[in-house]
């Protein structure tokens, strides 16, 4: 048996999302080398292979993530997801007050003895996710009642992106704005799915006013200044003008793979801005294309929630995928100025960390629900053939 053979027949579950899990990583080591070309000259006297090997290595760890995640029931996330937002909550309180701080916002926890930085609100997005798909699917019928949809829901929900948003806004918008549709898709009534909404936004004008008293640890001083530059400056400030020279330096085929020339110019091209370096070297037919694989993904994961048999898998791999293209849209509309800019990298292509390796996470978790609804409809067939 080949080796294509034996790897299609050992990786089950929904083969499109293996493809789109395999293609989006390889690109990925395309984009990191190309674009971190600048930062090797920067920091590591022209080693340019330095980020390129430290992506591949963060990558592998991430790919192996997946599989781990992927080989489990995906059941287990169900059962784990009270730990996990026990865990996360505590987390995000000591990131807010005593995280490390980096271009002045606390992000991150340094992990003892070892150095290395750890981005606590990509393990709260997860853990709330799968929690919020845990408690819409505790009851199949219509959640209509206020008992079961303030406390185990609307409460975890708010306290979560509270505590991310005032050090990273947007991932709390699009975290909050993703649990939303997941009430929605689970048929929450209508009414809790509006008092969410309203007490997002109570508890986004509270943050407003806690920062006058607190303004080292919420940063509406940023939120105020790139709302302003989005709004004021003609074409955009800097970041977006360079963006914009390298979406037209593309044209339709682009400049070819390596050839970017903005990226020694575009500040966070690898990461923030890697979709103009997209558009740059691979041209409009480039951009369309990944847009293209986000929007299947979408599509796979619409098709595991209507065949699921268990409400929990669906409604775990549509968060999850959710969560996943908003980021990448969000990413894409910053990059043509459509909204302020707001940090969020693009899921698997941009240069990684925490987020990568989360990010794999929830592709080993979305497989392990495909994998299983695949051996489930097997054994339904044969039930039917020997009857």
């Amino acid at each position: 048996m080949s080796l294509g053979n034996r790897l299609y027949a050992e990786l089950r579950g929904d083969k499109v999302i293996w493809m789109i899990l395999a293609v989006l990583a390889l690109f990925s080591l395309l984009l990191v080398y190309s674009s971190t070309g600048i930062l090797a000259y920067k920091h590591k006297g022209g080693d340019t292979e330095h980020f390129l090997f430290k992506h591949l290595l963060i990558l592998s760890g991430g790919l192996f993530l997946a599989y781990t995640c992927y080989s489990m029931h995906y059941m287990k996330f169900k059962q784990a997801a009270p730990y996990l937002i026990l865990m996360a909550v505590p987390l995000l309180v000591y990131t807010v007050t005593m995280g490390a701080d980096f271009n002045s916002a606390h992000r991150w926890i340094m992990i003892p003895y070892i150095g290395i930085t750890f981005q606590t609100s990509d393990f709260a997005k997860l853990a709330l996710i799968i929690y919020v798909a845990r408690e819409i699917t505790q009851k199949q019928e219509y959640i209509e009642d206020f008992q079961s949809a303030f406390l185990p829901i609307i409460v975890p929900v708010l306290i979560v992106c509270g505590l991310i948003a005032p050090a990273d806004l947007s991932s709390a918008a699009l975290l909050f704005f993703t649990c939303l549709l997941m009430m929605f898709i689970g048929r929450v009534a209508i009414k809790y799915i509006i008092l969410l909404a309203f007490l997002g936004l109570t508890v986004f004008v509270f943050l407003v006013a806690a920062s006058q008293f607190f303004p080292e640890f919420i940063r509406v001083d940023t939120w105020i200044s790139r709302m302003n530059e989005f709004a004021n400056e003609e074409g955009g400030g800097y970041q977006i003008k360079q963006a914009f020279i390298a979406i037209a330096n593309g044209s339709i085929f682009g400049m070819g793979p390596g050839n970017s020339i903005q990226r020694n110019h575009l500040p966070h091209g690898y990461s923030d801005f890697i979709y103009s370096i997209i558009n740059e070297e691979y041209g409009l037919v480039g951009a369309l294309a990944v847009i293209g694989v986000y929007i299947l993904l979408l599509f796979r994961a619409v098709r595991l929630l209507t065949i699921s048999p268990k409400a929990f898998g669906g409604m775990l791999a549509m968060g999850l995928t959710i969560g996943l293209v908003l980021q990448a849209l969000a990413n894409m509309a910053v990059n043509v100025n459509l909204i302020p800019v707001t940090g969020l990298t693009m899921p698997m292509l941009s240069l990684g960390g925490t987020s990568l390796l989360f990010t794999c996470i929830s592709f080993g978790m979305i497989l392990s629900v495909s994998k299983y609804i695949e051996e489930l409809k097997v054994r339904q067939d044969v039930a039917l053939t020997d009857d």
